[in-house]
């Protein structure tokens, strides 16, 4: 599994948004972000999709964060991008796993990828876009927090 530029992208527009009060145009956001105007849209649609990002149509339009959207976690932001986190096929719930008509509880590679897989969505989850956000953030005090 690995996460896509796409999401790595995505937070940082979210993390740049989150320092924003008023309403910024794509543009901007593309500059600001230094990721491609169209790459830019791409992302920002798939955000007010997702109700995390609110869209303002007109000549003074653009996107803001909606209320709270700083609060969201990198999970939900990855997520919302890249689907369901998950280190190996076997554990999606898409059925993935080779073991077809076989019983998984019985797989240890199974269990072993179940609890990575549930490890760093945790992880992911103890983490605020908010607290990224934050410039005067301490970075060695949100690794430790993930590695707890």
């Amino acid at each position: 599994m690995r996460i896509t530029l796409e999401a790595d992208y995505a937070l940082r527009i979210m993390s740049l948004m989150a320092n924003e009060s008023g309403i910024l145009d794509a543009g901007t956001i593309a500059e600001r972000a230094s990721v491609t105007p169209k790459f830019t849209l791409k992302i920002l649609r798939k955000l007010v999709q997702g109700e995390l990002v609110e869209s303002y149509k007109g000549s003074r339009g653009g996107y803001k964060l909606m209320d709270g959207a700083e609060n969201s976690t990198l999970r939900c932001v990855i997520e919302l991008i890249d689907g369901p986190l998950s280190i190996s096929k076997c554990v999606d719930h898409g059925g993935g796993c080779s073991l077809v008509g076989a019983n998984k509880s019985e797989c240890v590679i199974h269990h072993i990828f179940a609890a990575v897989s549930d490890d760093l969505s945790r992880k992911l989850d103890s983490i605020t876009i908010a607290e990224v956000a934050d410039k005067n953030a301490n970075i060695a005090e949100l690794i430790k927090k993930i590695k707890n």
